[in-house]
């Protein structure tokens, strides 16, 4: 079994969902006793968030390249970012190590194609939804992305940072984005990316009438996957 250095507290809120999701996965998978291999740095979010609001994107990336270059030093075989937003910033920390860094985008583009989806709407924050860093991603793997409205924008972006990644589940911000998703399904979606690792916190499936795709869980059972490459149940 490979060891998964993740770079989490993106906000803690949702890193605790990485590494529930991880350890169940691989309980299931290997059996008995098995739980993951894996070492978490969890930052202090207010640093990486003024980053953001500030447009220091050099600052973020270097901040977290030091941090995935500790996992490093510290055994990590590949670097799990948990976070949609920060991959803005992978290729500073990919300049900073020399193991992989399994990207969010990626795995959830590969498992939107299995469901034969082209068109999906995309919810995150401001800079997720708006900026190429992600959406030119999954047009990359022949998928076509649409987003919310301005005012819809600032709204979402509004209860990631005010509520979700202060652990507020609202039932008014649920219904919000239920409507925001149905806004999407006008415009083609074909299904929805909860494109920050907040919004499954909030959203589920059953709160729409397309697919979701919660990157999440996605990610955390990919890193999974690329772990236990040479595993089995007697290991």
């Amino acid at each position: 079994m490979k060891t998964i250095g993740l770079i989490g507290g993106m906000s803690w809120e949702s890193s605790l969902e990485y590494y529930r999701i991880i350890n169940e996965e691989v309980k299931d998978t290997l059996g008995g006793l098995h739980s993951a291999k894996c070492l978490l740095y969890s930052v202090d979010f207010d640093e990486i968030e003024s980053y953001q609001a500030e447009g220091d994107w050099e600052g973020a990336g270097e901040t977290l390249g030091e941090v995935a270059l500790a996992l490093e030093r510290a055994g990590a075989d590949f670097i799990v970012i948990c976070t949609n937003t920060m991959h803005k910033v992978m290729e500073y920390i990919e300049q900073k190590i020399k193991i992989p860094v399994l990207h969010i985008a990626d795995a959830t583009a590969n498992h939107i194609l299995k469901g034969k989806i082209k068109t999906v709407g995309l919810l995150g924050t401001k800079y997720t939804m708006e900026q190429e860093f992600y959406r030119s991603r999954l047009k990359l793997n022949g998928i076509d992305v649409v987003i919310p409205d301005k005012e819809e924008r600032i709204n979402v972006n509004r209860v990631i940072y005010e509520e979700l990644c202060l652990g507020q589940i609202k039932s008014s911000s649920r219904d919000y984005y239920q409507d925001v998703i149905q806004q999407l399904i006008r415009k083609g979606a074909e299904g929805i990316i909860l494109g920050c690792t907040e919004i499954g916190l909030l959203v589920k499936p059953e709160d729409a009438k397309v697919p979701l795709f919660d990157t999440t869980v996605i990610h955390a059972i990919e890193a999974v996957n690329v772990a236990l490459e040479h595993s089995s149940k007697n290991e």
